[in-house]
C-alpha cells in the first residue's frame, strides 16, 4: 500500500510540474488604431494567435503577422510586406513574467489590476513596453487578461516610421500616426 501513495505523490508533482496555461485564441484578440489624416481613424487585428503560461509565470504570446486584418486587402499586404517584412519576420512576440500563484487565488469571477512590463519582439527590434491590465479568474481552468488602457507603440522605437511613408501614399493621406494604440483580450486555459 505505502508503495501505491508513493506513485499517487509523484503522478501529482509531475502533473503540477507540468501544468500549463494555453492561450485560447478562438476567444483571444489582439487590436491596433492606426490614424491618419488627421480625423481618420482604422481599427485593425490580427486573427492568429498562439499563446502559453509556464507554471511558474513566463507568458508568451505570438502573434502571426501575415494574419494582420484592416478590412481592406491592399492594406494588408502592404502591411504584411513594407511594415512587418514577414518573409523575414513571420511572427511578433510579446513576454511577460506573470505571478499565477496571485490571480489564481482570486474567486471565480475576481478580478486583480496589475502594472506589467512587457517585452516585444517585432521585426528584428526589442522594446520594453509598461502595461496596466485587469486579470480576472473566471474559473479554476482560465483567466483572462485584458489591457485597461492602451498599449502605445511608438514605429520610431521599433525603426518602422519609414515604412509608413509608402502607406500613406497608398491610402492617399499625407501621413499616418507613428503612435500606435494596441489593446488586447487574451484568455488562457489549464489542460
Amino acid at each position: 500500500m505505502p508503495r501505491f501513495f508513493m506513485l499517487l505523490l509523484l503522478l501529482g508533482l509531475t502533473t503540477a510540474a507540468q501544468a500549463r496555461w494555453y492561450l485560447d485564441s478562438e476567444s483571444s484578440r489582439i487590436s491596433f488604431v492606426a490614424s491618419h489624416a488627421g480625423q481618420v481613424a482604422d481599427v485593425s487585428r490580427f486573427l492568429k494567435l498562439h499563446g502559453v503560461v509556464e507554471e511558474a509565470g513566463a507568458a508568451t504570446v505570438r502573434v502571426e503577422l501575415e494574419t494582420v486584418s484592416t478590412n481592406v486587402p491592399q492594406r494588408d499586404a502592404e502591411l504584411r510586406r513594407r511594415v512587418f517584412q514577414i518573409a523575414q519576420y513571420p511572427e511578433a512576440t510579446i513576454t511577460a513574467a506573470l505571478d499565477t500563484s496571485h490571480f489564481m487565488a482570486l474567486a471565480d469571477g475576481a478580478q486583480q489590476e496589475v502594472r506589467l512590463p512587457l517585452t516585444l519582439k517585432l521585426g528584428g527590434q526589442q522594446v520594453v513596453l509598461n502595461s496596466e491590465l485587469l486579470v480576472t479568474r473566471l474559473d479554476a481552468f482560465r483567466f483572462q487578461v485584458v489591457t485597461l488602457a492602451p498599449v502605445v507603440l511608438s514605429m520610431d522605437d521599433l525603426d518602422l516610421a519609414a515604412t509608413l511613408k509608402p502607406l500613406a501614399e497608398l491610402g492617399g493621406v499625407d501621413r499616418i500616426n507613428a503612435a500606435v494604440p494596441v489593446t488586447a483580450v487574451l484568455i488562457f486555459t489549464r489542460r
